[in-house]
């Protein structure tokens, strides 16, 4: 800048003469030393068909076997020094791969720690980039370490506190349509084998949709789009987050379109194999023009997702004149016209720039306040300068970095909406060298200029917080690792939309060997034998190899209960076998007892009477009050056809350990139960006989009144609760005397959900007459049930249907009425689901219960596992819950953002819950089991991983 509104090109004298496809670059001061250094961000010259699945990320671009002049795509960092440019990008850490297709740069400071860190989202099937400042002038990728999936297509993204808990958060792009028609006509989706191949070659989580990384303070982000509502915003370029309406919290505008629609399904099938035919007969290739005009060009409205201030957000881009159809892609907001509001400008193609100007200070009463800070030179706009306003609790969260969104730069100024505050308590400004200065009282409504050469002190080290004493503490344990057999029941039921093949590994607690102790048995997938664990007065574990174990390790352990049923006084194992292989004999389907032996270990084997179904849980009780245990066996699914109500079975033991099925003259109402999870008794009725209470996948909870001589379904208020539930505990959770339900369903966070008077069904039947069932999932839509499946899934399952739906625009808007005939439907099995939030359902007698939601976070991905203890001592019961679930097909994503939920109770039936870094649990994985092993000792077991064993702190 030569200072008259002129300009001298001096990349090359400079060092930034990059020969790369450029897409965003950002400049800010990496390594503390006061001057700004840039992060230059590439897009890829190598085809991505031509690089195949070949996982190059740590081979540098000049060691590639290609032409030198395509060497130079890759990423870089370079460094200031005084003034001229150095690539530091090797020994900084930073990967100089031609893998990535860098379309989103964002510099923030996510962890907290005074040094900025940088987010890179790459296109296509490389991970994004997280590299954490190391604070030695080098970065390290934890990618992985904080998320649990990242966006697919990721392209531009924006870094900012969402929540305004004073960390930041990451909004990342992707090409989801949220409209169902419009997704089936340009959407396809990586199969799971696909997907599995691609984890296999070390790329990571990823799906097609928008993610928003929720920042969990504790190192990792919880990623909640869904959630949100914001995950589906179709061919998406740019997104925003800052407050449109100053009502205090960060709304996100979304830059959307796509002038040519590259995945029309239609054009793909039809067109490009025509134009392609063409090629191959004439031997030449038809201009790249007449291609592109035969593409589908249909301009889209951008998306403004107001921020409701309980991370769930609402597109209000029609009511703020945000949604006139376009292809947009940049983006940048500022205050153009000083009244207190940023105003926003849209880049488009063929069309000309947006620029709106905000008119909510005309519109609502909300404040502001706004900064124009000075920095020392030679930064002296002060980029990487903080701002934190502080009011009523609340965390007002401002980093200066101008590069955000899509190849985008926003206002130096910084502008913070404050709803209705006229004053805030106090305003601390961080100075990128920690100095800082602290204002109090500040009336609101005004801009502040603020000089760095005003500020002193170092805020890294005068803020330092105390060490927090968390709830629970990791304790070294030496359990196996539980290893899940390759099973993929995509392959036999097509049209299903999650696997349950893996329900395992069964766990039990109990004192096998009778010395005060608890141990610990571990079931093990197919081909995985089962262990036994022994306590020992130290709370440490030890492995026992019993032969009885190893003989039947064919078995998938799917549930597992520790009872004396020979009444010796010494626990005996019962365990029921699952899976989903209907290829393996019935006999791997059994259910065994393993009777003790006194000695610390197990005999072999006595089978039991078996249904010969997924056995998903295992619950002991007298039900006939003859002074021995009688066993109830849960059923998950008949094996191999998802959806049928599979059998379950009432054992009655003759007190020596013996067992007979009397499900059919005692609890014939079981028959017809459904799909279940999980299963316990409890006395719900006060009459001193415990009943039976039972949860599972497109079914109400039920409970099963217990008259001593035999079950009968007792109609409840539950019953109009239809759920993908996943677990069931009792627990008296408002202090009444009646014991209350704590019960686990689907969550809240994930593609496809039921909303109020629109459920998702479940059609099941032989559609095509061969002997074979297949399950239609639906939503409802505009009042009709629309198949949530994808043309191509659903014409090679049932191939009649390619004639009567021949493109993907005519199957886009069909409902399940008009793909099938009354007559087919009629004969069809229906379920329904109608909620997927995990809730306590509080008992007011006479089969009423009281409906309460868990708290927010636990709605973040489905509660499979539940375990109850007064952990702070007040007198009111709390929770502790996990869950999380990775094997749905890639389309649907997966359940990841939750590490194992603590929540308070607060006595009357509601909960508040404990954030990570105060409740210590951070437990990644499926979990499956959470279980006391003593009053202080918490045992985690997960799917396929190790478990993991938590102390309480006094």
């Amino acid at each position: 800048n030569n200072g008259d509104l002129t300009f001298t090109e001096k990349a090359e004298e400079y060092g930034l003469a990059d020969s790369g496809f450029t897409t965003h670059a950002a400049f800010f001061d990496y390594d503390g030393d006061g001057d700004l250094d840039v992060y230059i961000l590439n897009n890829s010259f190598i085809s991505v068909a031509s690089l195949g699945y070949n996982n190059r990320r740590n081979l540098r671009a000049d060691k590639w076997s290609i032409p030198e002049e395509m060497k130079g795509g890759n990423d870089k960092l370079l460094r200031n020094d005084n003034g001229k440019f150095t690539d530091v990008s090797e020994q900084a850490g930073i990967y100089g791969s031609l893998i990535g297709f860098g379309l989103g740069l964002n510099i923030g400071d996510v962890n907290d720690d005074g040094w900025y860190d940088i987010y890179v989202s790459n296109d296509f099937y490389e991970q994004d980039y997280l590299y954490i400042n190391q604070k030695d002038g080098t970065f390290k990728d934890e990618s992985r370490d904080w998320t649990g999936h990242l966006s697919f297509f990721s392209m531009g993204a924006d870094v900012a506190d969402i929540n305004n808990d004073g960390y930041s958060d990451v909004f990342t792009t992707d090409m989801l349509p949220e409209k169902d028609e419009r997704l089936k006509q340009v959407s396809n989706f990586e199969s799971f084998d696909l997907r599995k191949f691609q984890e296999d070659q070390d790329f990571y989580n990823q799906f097609m949709h928008n993610a928003l990384q929720l920042n969990n303070q504790n190192g990792t982000f919880s990623e909640v789009a869904f959630y949100g509502g914001v995950a589906k915003t179709d061919w998406t370029w740019g997104a925003l987050l800052f407050d449109m309406d100053n009502d205090g919290y960060r709304d996100v505008f979304i830059s959307n379109g796509i002038l040519h629609d590259l995945t029309d399904q239609d054009f793909m099938n039809f067109f490009a194999n025509d134009i392609i035919q063409k090629m191959l007969i004439y031997g030449k290739k038809e201009a790249v023009d007449s291609i592109v005009g035969k593409m589908p060009s249909i301009p889209i409205p951008n998306y403004a997702f107001k921020n409701n201030g309980d991370l769930t957000f609402s597109n209000e881009a029609r009511d703020w004149g945000l949604d006139e159809p376009s292809f947009s892609n940049g983006s940048a907001y500022a205050d153009i016209d000083n009244d207190g509001d940023l105003d926003l400008i849209v880049n488009n193609v063929n069309k000309q720039v947006f620029v709106y100007r905000n008119e909510s200070n005309l519109k609502t009463k909300n404040q502001y306040l706004k900064f124009k800070l000075k920095g020392k030179a030679p930064n002296t706009f002060a980029i990487g300068a903080k701002v934190k306003i502080f009011k009523n609790g609340q965390t007002y969260y401002t980093e200066l970095m101008p590069a955000r969104g899509f190849q985008s730069s926003v206002d130096y100024e910084m502008t913070t909406g404050l709803g209705n505050h006229k004053t805030v308590d106090s305003i601390q400004v961080i100075w990128p060298d920690q100095s800082y200065q602290v204002i109090k009282n500040q009336a609101t409504n005004q801009t502040l200029t603020l000089n760095q050469s005003d500020a002193s002190g170092n805020y890294l080290h005068d803020s330092a917080a105390k060490k927090i004493k968390p709830i629970f503490t990791e304790i070294p344990a030496n359990f196996k690792k539980h290893f899940e057999n390759t099973y993929a029941d995509y392959d036999y039921e097509k049209l299903v939309s999650k696997m349950i093949s893996q329900e395992g590994p069964a766990a039990a607690v109990g004192d096998v060997n009778k010395d005060g102790l608890a141990d610990v048995f571990i079931g093990g997938a197919s081909n995985f034998p089962a262990n036994i664990y022994l306590q020992k007065p130290n709370h440490s574990f030890v492995q026992i190899n019993l032969p009885a174990f190893e003989k039947d390790k064919y078995f998938e352990d799917t549930a597992a209960i520790f009872a004396d049923v020979n009444g010796d006084g010494f626990p005996d194992l019962i365990v029921g076998a699952g899976g989903n292989e209907s290829l393996k004999g019935k006999q791997w389907y059994n259910n065994r007892l393993y009777l003790n032996n006194k000695k610390g270990g197990f005999e072999d084997a006595i089978i039991l009477p078996s249904s010969g179904n997924n056995v998903s849980a295992i619950a002991a009780e007298d039900f006939d009050k003859d002074g021995d245990l009688d066993l109830f066996i849960a059923s998950r699914s008949v094996v191999g056809l998802y959806g049928p109500n599979p059998t379950h079975l009432l054992l009655e033991n003759d007190g020596k350990g013996n067992f007979k099925d009397i499900t059919e003259s005692k609890a014939f109402d079981l028959k017809e139960a459904g799909m279940i999870t999980d299963a316990l008794w409890e006395d719900m009725d006060a009459d001193g006989i415990k009943d039976l209470v039972v949860v599972g996948d497109w079914m109400s909870p039920k409970i099963y009144k217990n008259n001593g001589r035999r079950l009968s379904q007792l109609t409840s208020s539950l019953d109009s609760l239809s759920g993908w539930w996943q677990a069931v505990k009792s627990a008296d959770v408002n202090n009444d005397g009646k014991p209350d339900l704590i019960l686990g369903n689907f969550g809240q966070n994930a593609s496809y959900l039921p909303t109020p008077g629109h459920p998702m069904k479940l059609f099941i039947n032989d559609y095509d007459n061969n002997g074979t069932i297949e399950q239609i999932q639906t939503r409802s839509i505009d009042g009709k049930d629309i198949p949530i499946h994808l043309r191509n899934e659903i014409t090679e399952q049932l191939s009649y249907l390619k004639k009567e739906s021949n493109s993907y625009d005519n199957y886009a808007t069909k409902s399940i009425d008009e793909l099938f005939s009354k007559e087919l439907l009629s004969k069809a099995i229906q379920k329904t689901v109608n909620t997927t939030a995990s809730v306590v359902a509080i008992n007011k007698g006479n089969g009423t219960f009281e409906i309460k939601k868990l708290p927010t976070q636990v709605q973040f991905s489905n509660v499979k596992a539940i375990a109850t203890a007064d952990l702070n001592g007040d007198g009111n019961l709390d929770l502790i819950s996990g869950g999380n679930y990775f094997d749905m097909k890639p389309q649907f994503g997966r359940l990841d953002a939750n590490q194992g939920s603590v929540l308070f109770g607060k006595g009357d039936g509601t909960f508040d819950w404990v954030d990570y870094k105060h409740s210590g649990l951070a437990v990644k994985g499926m979990i499956k089991s959470i279980l006391w092993t003593d009053k202080n000792n918490l045992l985690i077991i997960r799917n396929n991983d190790t478990p993991k064993l938590y102390k309480t702190n006094d």
